[in-house]
């Protein structure tokens, strides 16, 4: 279950037709295209600074439609979320980098999909960077005898070809500066943008009424659960529906709620119970079997 970073591998076989229409946009560098004259060139002093221009408008349809619905796809069934949010496409070369930060409130994961050909490449850096968890509650431990480095302070993962990396926004990240290459084609590519509209989804014939009942009960009780509990995150939840309206397999899919550390036990005691909640549903007889993807969402101001 992941807590606060995915990453697939290999995840979408289109990303060799998206590679190629960027590379052929910028074959001939003499090309006075208007394919060529799509790119904004984002400078944030001090914060950003990278290429960047609409993935949706930038790649034929076919492919990109391909592309894109199987990302939503694995978004509503893996983090219980509905769609993502109008995608960019970003370039990095020389000097191109992105200093930490974090994303309030785009939403609950943010995605990058790399179009980079890490493996023959040619310049240094372009690894997103994310802020270890042990940072984020740096004091909590501290030991005055031990000393920390890098890699113990900042996770870096290298964008390699069609890997999907998702994050939770909130934990402070970025890229590290790209340097030792002008080219465009030869710079850090990727897709990127946040999985929006935590919402359930359902496959199979469970009545969308019948669900909405539950999930109602559940929110009721949470009130008396929660207490004063200072949670926050989405907690997704999977589970079967059987024909008779049995609920099982009840497992949880992602989990970003936080709380301070002193709360722990009390946020493992709540996603505990919400668990087994859920596997005492019943609904009613169905024509076969329903899959759900349940999501919850927890705030604090």
């Amino acid at each position: 279950m992941a807590r606060d970073v995915l990453i697939v591998d290999r995840f979408a076989p289109e990303a060799a037709k998206l590679r190629a229409t960027f590379d052929a946009r910028f074959a001939n560098p003499r090309s006075t295209g208007a394919d060529r004259f799509v790119w904004d060139y984002w400078h944030v002093p001090g914060q950003y600074t990278a290429l960047r221009t609409p993935a949706w408008t930038y790649f034929g349809k076919a492919v990109y439609e391909q592309f894109h619905n199987r990302l939503v796809a694995w978004g509503r069934e893996t983090l219980g979320c509905h769609d993502v949010s109008p995608p960019w496409l970003s370039l990095y070369v020389e000097g191109c980098r992105q200093e930490l930060h974090g994303d309030l409130p785009h939403g609950p994961w943010a995605f990058v999909f790399s179009l980079t050909r890490w493996r023959e490449r040619t310049f240094k850096g372009g690894e997103t960077l994310l802020v270890q968890n042990e940072v984020l509650d740096f004091w909590h431990d501290f030991a005055s005898v031990r000393g920390v480095e890098e890699r113990e302070l900042i996770r870096a993962i290298e964008p390699k070809f069609s890997r999907l990396t998702v994050f939770d926004p909130r934990i402070p990240h970025g890229v590290r500066q790209v340097t030792g290459t002008h080219d465009p084609r030869e710079g850090r590519l990727v897709i990127h943008g946040w999985f929006v509209q935590p919402r359930p989804f359902v496959r199979g014939p469970l009545a969308p009424r019948a669900l909405e009942q539950r999930i109602a009960d559940l929110t009721g009780l949470l009130g008396s659960w929660l207490g004063a509990l200072p949670i926050a995150g989405l907690y997704s939840v999977a589970f079967e529906v059987d024909r008779r309206g049995g609920v099982r397999n009840v497992r949880a899919l992602s989990d970003t709620t936080r709380v301070p550390k002193s709360n722990e036990a009390a946020r493992k005691s709540l996603v505990r119970r919400i668990r087994e909640e859920i596997a005492g549903w019943r609904f009613p007889t169905q024509r076969g079997g329903s899959k759900v993807t349940l999501p919850l969402v927890f705030e604090r101001g």
